[in-house]
């Protein structure tokens, strides 16, 4: 994504749940399939010493979401949909100080972009709630991790297992851990 800006941005991927040992000006932070410990995980980047700014690149522009990143010092919440260009632009904006909300996606599949579970048909949102189900998470739990309502969580877990092929939520979890869902893939 980042090839014609290598002047500009240098990537450093860091694996999920794993320390940062080396000093970094943003942290782009993927919020794919978190749970709500997320706010912990978030706040432990931001207060990282060798983080400089955090930035959340996300497909969910859930305000009170938004509120919750700002409240603990991120510095951006950019969609996963920017093109590169507009990316590296809100980046910069983001180094020089400023903070930066990029306008919310719109549609369930946002054009561009990919997840697990692309490949094997599942929308952005069934990705995720079947990434959440493979972490263990109740229904609940899901709804209130995606801003979703019980109802529409169960929505979509009855169309993810089609898609995928199971109908109980133990094979999903298994499933999910064969095809990547797992968070350290993420």
């Amino acid at each position: 994504m980042f090839v014609n800006y290598a002047d500009q941005v240098e990537v450093v991927k860091l694996v999920a749940g794993k320390q940062v040992t080396s000093k970094v000006d943003i942290a782009l932070y993927d919020s794919f399939a978190q749970s709500d410990n997320d706010a912990e995980s978030v706040t432990k980047v931001v207060n990282n010493p060798l983080v400089s700014k955090t930035v959340i690149y996300t497909w969910n522009f859930n305000q009170a979401l938004i509120s919750k990143a700002k409240s603990v010092g991120v510095c951006g919440f950019l969609s996963k949909t920017l093109p590169a260009k507009e990316l590296v632009e809100a980046l910069i904006a983001v180094h020089q100080g400023k903070v930066v909300v990029s306008p919310a996606p719109t549609g369930s599949n946002p054009v561009g972009g990919t997840w697990p579970g692309r490949e094997e048909g599942l929308s952005y949102r069934e990705g995720e709630v079947i990434a959440l189900i493979t972490q263990g998470l109740s229904n609940a739990e899901i709804a209130s991790a995606v801003y979703l309502s019980p109802n529409s969580v169960k929505s979509y877990i009855r169309s993810a297992y089609r898609k995928i092929g199971v109908t109980r939520r133990s094979q999903a979890v298994s499933w999910g851990m064969r095809h990547g869902f797992s968070p350290t893939t993420w």
